[in-house]
């Protein structure tokens, strides 16, 4: 499967949506693909540096940005695989603050974040491939709240846009 369509309203939580409405009309292989050189590009234009300063206090770093990014698409893939295999057991939610403090991406080099970014974007459209259409519409339940695969699948391009619209806008 190469291709297929955003999701309905009601396929997924109303908070989404800030992420949905981000997306272009692309394919969505295209918009995953293309989304790998943006961020790679971003980094790259920048001075050596910044990927470790916050625009403020409290507020993550650029490559812990780029961390939750991978965090938050290993998590959103794993939840549509989980659905679009007829899971029915309710997944949980996640603190995003809690991971990006745990994962410590300070330290990790920027290189190897990128790299791995890559390689979560690669495995995710290597699944969308195996997945039949048939069960992007099953609908599980993560976070107390039931979302489609196709949803999930939309949100993670939609969610990237978000953060690299405020890299680029605060940072």
């Amino acid at each position: 499967m190469n291709t297929f369509s955003l999701p309905s309203k009601g396929e997924y939580p109303s908070y989404y949506e800030t992420y949905l409405e981000k997306i272009p009309e692309v394919p969505f292989s295209e918009l995953i693909s293309s989304q790998i050189a943006e961020i790679r590009n971003l980094f790259s234009s920048k001075p050596l540096g910044w990927e470790s300063i916050a625009y403020a206090e409290g507020k993550w770093t650029p490559k812990e940005v780029l961390g939750h990014l991978i965090d938050t698409e290993r998590i959103m893939t794993f939840r549509a695989l989980c659905f679009s295999r007829g899971e029915k057991q309710s997944l949980p939610g996640f603190d995003e603050n809690q991971y990006v403090l745990n994962a410590n991406f300070q330290k990790v080099s920027l290189d190897d974040l990128l790299e791995d970014f890559e390689a979560q974007r690669k495995a995710l459209l290597t699944l969308v491939k195996t997945i039949s259409e048939s069960t992007l519409d099953l609908v599980g339940n993560a976070n107390q709240k039931p979302i489609s695969p196709r949803a999930l699948f939309w949100i993670i391009p939609g969610h990237f846009i978000h953060h690299l619209q405020v890299l680029n806008s605060r940072y």
